[in-house]
């Protein structure tokens, strides 16, 4: 019984824990390249009380073995890439990955970042930068005088827009989209603001042009929804209250169980 107060305790962690993830998933629902988060969680070590295959008799062996289990406990939380959706937002400056690749972006400390949100911004130099101010990489620059509803990105990452000062009828080239794929995206880190870091587990950053090599084309005007189930986080989180409460009877029939016992001597 006191075997039982613990494992119904692991339980009641490891479903707060649930619940927190579908709540973070939750919040982000309307977050431009939000990947949800999906718990995964493992049963804990096991006391042998009696081992498979032990000898019973001369000829014959125990063909069943018992083993107590002592709960449950977070093994990951393992982010899904799958596709969102892609809406269409009319923004000169948005653009959309339909397919594999990341947008890389430079920090304020020179390092790099990784990110699917393409809500870009033009800063006061006409630099391609992020809602927070980071550099878009490779530098993507806006000549002076340029007219903000002629910018015109193409399915390969190729920027034009047209300058009334140079010529209004033939669209200026200003630089080339690039992304990067990794070969386990899931090991990538979430460090906030709908930036990734890379770690050993996720791999070396894999260049190329949008379109060729297995890379996502560019959805010019579109931005990436996140792909957050709202349905499906609804039905996981009253799985996951069911299951807290579950838990916590074992833990209160386990509580009544010793005190049942402990009247016996009255």
């Amino acid at each position: 019984m006191v075997r039982s107060l613990w494992t119904g305790a692991s339980g009641m962690i490891g479903q707060q824990a649930n619940i927190d993830n579908i709540s973070n998933n939750l919040a982000n629902v309307n977050t431009a390249g939000f990947k949800k988060v999906r718990a995964d969680f493992e049963d804990l070590l096991y006391q042998t009380v009696k081992t498979a295959g032990t000898p019973a008799t001369e000829d014959t062996v125990v063909p069943v073995g018992v083993q107590m289990g002592h709960g449950v406990k977070l093994a990951a939380t393992q982010r899904m890439f799958t596709q969102g959706a892609l809406q269409n937002t009319d923004n000169a400056y948005d653009m959309a990955i339909q397919g594999d690749g990341f947008f890389r972006i430079q920090m304020y400390d020179g390092s790099w970042s990784y990110t699917r949100d393409g809500s870009f911004k033009v800063d006061e130099n006409g630099r391609l930068v992020t809602s927070n101010g980071y550099w878009v990489l490779p530098d993507i620059i806006m000549p002076e005088g340029f007219l903000p509803e002629t910018i015109n990105v193409t399915k390969d990452g190729r920027v034009s827009v047209k300058v009334p000062q140079i010529d209004l009828n033939e669209p200026v080239d200003v630089g080339q989209i690039e992304l990067y794929r990794f070969p386990n995206p899931v090991g990538l880190t979430a460090v906030g603001e709908n930036l990734f870091k890379i770690t050993n587990a996720s791999g070396e950053p894999i260049p190329g042009r949008p379109g060729y090599e297995g890379m996502g084309q560019i959805a010019h005007k579109f931005l990436e929804m996140s792909n957050v189930s709202v349905v499906r986080e609804m039905v996981d989180l009253i799985v996951a209250q069911r299951a807290y409460e579950f838990n916590s009877k074992t833990i209160q029939t386990s509580d009544n169980m010793l005190g049942t016992a402990t009247a016996l001597k009255r």
